[in-house]
């Protein structure tokens, strides 16, 4: 009955905290209605560290997002196959309809996880934006990208999307101020803290498995800090497996998760399955073998599509629309006058639960009927991406 208790009280003080933040809105009131640049289009750029299923999700809720403001005529995207973004890009240069926005089809840079690459597109980028100056908007697609544009070099209103944790990562300077007033970076501070005592609350563990780069960037995607400061508040032990994440090589990354699922489900009676270059359309449903053979449960730190693939639990992005819908407007603003750093960064999803009652049977959960109640998507099965 505790537990229950607990479990419903996680989602009230959500609930609260998600109405709040939607109704305290920006430090001043702009516009969204759609607005020329001069008589002209607004021309928008994109830039990413590399490939990763998220971002392309994202992205396409927020183009779904100025739709819906009127930016861009109403169009059914394509389904799009992988992870990249380029192909994407290169429909949305060529097919979109719209009278106010250009996503310029040579303006998409990807360094595909390769530093080298990454030196060479983060200075490219930031040459064109300070030198060319024919990008009105820039988006800096996670960690890296805002990292290499979170700067002085240049002026250009950049907007960073889908970094875990921007604060952390030294991208903003704080939640109120991101430190320049062409930055704007989307963050939710307490996201992975909601995950992980929702995960707690239900399953009890004394050991949580985590697998994670050990580098600045792959502690900041696995909000290990954040992790560490609650594990002592709950009295429960973090036990890590390193792995490899921001590396050009996917097959490595993949087999080092594969490797940590190996050790952790023998050493940790639940696992916390962060976002990382290794967990992929390719490795999940390895992962989900291992943990099920064990039946260790497991949270998807990214979300319900995980869910679906094995993944016991996650809290639902909703197809990142509401995420989607923020990052609209906070474009539509800036093309109506106002800088990037006046705008609010902080931004929480509603709370919704997914479930996977197939894992749940497996590993021998038994999920409490709040639970049930309060899940928006459950799965019967467990899926395949084949």
């Amino acid at each position: 009955m505790y537990c229950i208790r607990n479990v419903l009280y996680i989602f009230i003080c959500a609930l609260i905290s998600f109405t709040s933040i939607a109704e305290v809105g920006d430090k001043l009131s702009f516009s969204t209605d759609p607005v020329l640049n001069d008589g002209k289009r607004w021309r928008i750029g994109y830039y990413e560290g590399g490939e990763y299923t998220d971002y392309q999700k994202e992205f396409s809720a927020t183009v779904k997002g100025l739709m819906k403001l009127g930016w861009i005529e109403d169009q059914v995207i394509p389904a799009q196959q992988g992870e990249n973004t380029d192909l994407l890009w290169k429909w949305l240069a060529t097919q979109i309809k719209s009278d106010y926005i250009e996503f310029v089809s040579n303006a998409h840079y990807s360094a595909g996880w390769d530093e080298k690459r990454r030196k060479q597109y983060s200075t490219e980028v930031i040459d064109r934006l300070k030198g060319k100056q024919d990008i009105d908007l820039m988006i800096a697609m996670g960690t890296w990208a805002g990292q290499d544009l979170a700067n002085d070099r240049h002026t250009t209103p950049t907007l960073v999307l889908s970094a875990s944790d921007p604060l952390a990562a030294g991208i903003i300077k704080s939640v109120d101020n991101s430190g320049y007033e062409h930055l704007h970076a989307t963050l939710d501070l307490n996201r992975f803290a909601r995950q992980v005592k929702l995960f707690h609350e239900l399953v009890g563990f004394k050991h949580l498995g985590i697998a994670f780069e050990n580098s600045a960037s792959g502690r900041s995607y696995a909000a290990i800090d954040s992790i560490e400061i609650l594990s002592k508040e709950r009295g429960f032990e973090i036990v890590p497996c390193y792995t490899q994440s921001d590396i050009s090589e996917k097959a490595i990354a993949e087999a080092s998760v594969i490797s940590c699922f190996e050790l952790l489900a023998k050493s940790a009676e639940a696992i916390y399955v962060t976002n990382q270059g290794g967990v992929t359309s390719n490795s999940i449903p390895k992962l989900v073998e291992i943990a099920n053979k064990y039946r260790i449960p497991t949270f998807s730190q990214s979300g319900a599509e995980e869910v679906k693939y094995g993944f016991l639990l996650s809290l639902s992005r909703a197809a990142f629309r509401y995420l989607g819908d923020f990052h609209a407007s906070t474009i539509a603003k800036v093309f109506n006058g106002a800088k990037p750093g006046q705008l609010a960064q902080l931004f929480e999803e509603p709370p919704k639960v997914a479930l996977n009652l197939k894992t749940a049977k497996i590993i021998g959960f038994n999920p409490p009927l709040l639970l049930l109640g309060a899940a928006d998507e459950i799965y019967h099965e467990i899926q395949s991406r084949k």
